[in-house]
């Protein structure tokens, strides 16, 4: 567990390199097909053949609910457990992980023993790394790969567009190709909407470390 930028996917992969286990991904995110830049989804290389569930699997046009994410993730647990590996379940979605825990549908408590591990890093720190990583994303392409599925009328409410870095780009898709702007206006408004970006994510940030003091706190769940 942690919020987005602490390093949680890193240091599911070194766990899983030195036990025997798969992963179950439970970003709201990364559980679609498509924009893995901005969804900064963990890449081949950086798997180590580590076996990853619930990535990149999914319509991006799909209403993927957390009780979805609950059935599809006790499939995948009880698969890696008959493969006599461990699943550790790695994401910065709180919702889906408190969904898969407290709901007693699952009955996740009864029917397995586990760990909660809060991946945590002091605000400032994090902030200034989610900047530099946003900048990281538009060098790597993500003005193109959001422009590759812009539609000026679409819903960015629904399904993979609601990603940070989506919503935040449509005033400037929808501006840089009219004959009335030239390239200083569109520069400004291309700043504009990466400063969104970065401004969203570090929102996203405090609401997701307010979710995991709450599980902690009145959940009393044992997180380490």
């Amino acid at each position: 567990m942690g919020a987005t930028g602490t390093g949680k996917s890193r240091l599911s992969v070194d766990l899983a390199t030195h036990f025997p286990a798969e992963i179950i991904n439970s970003d709201k995110m990364q559980v679609y097909k498509g924009l893995d830049i901005v969804t900064n989804k963990i890449t081949d290389p950086e798997k180590q053949g580590v076996p990853h569930h619930l990535l990149g699997e999914f319509d991006p046009e799909a209403d993927f609910t957390a009780e979805d994410f609950c059935y599809q993730a006790i499939f995948n647990i009880e698969y890696v457990l008959k493969s006599g590996h461990i699943p550790i379940i790695v994401g910065g979605s709180n919702t889906y992980i408190e969904a898969l825990v407290e709901n007693p549908v699952f009955k996740f408590k009864s029917k397995y023993n586990c760990c909660f591990i809060w991946v945590d890093v002091a605000l400032p720190v994090l902030h200034s790394s989610v900047s530099k990583r946003v900048d990281h994303m538009v060098h790597a392409g993500l003005v193109d790969e959001v422009r590759g599925i812009f539609v000026p009328e679409a819903d960015n409410t629904k399904g993979i567009r609601r990603s940070i870095g989506v919503p935040e780009m449509d005033r400037y898709l929808r501006e840089e190709n009219k004959s009335n702007i030239n390239e200083a206006a569109k520069q400004i408004l291309l700043e504009s909407a990466i400063e969104e970006i970065k401004l969203n994510t570090c929102k996203l940030v405090c609401c997701q470390l307010e979710k995991i003091r709450r599980l902690r706190n009145e959940k009393m769940w044992p997180i380490h």
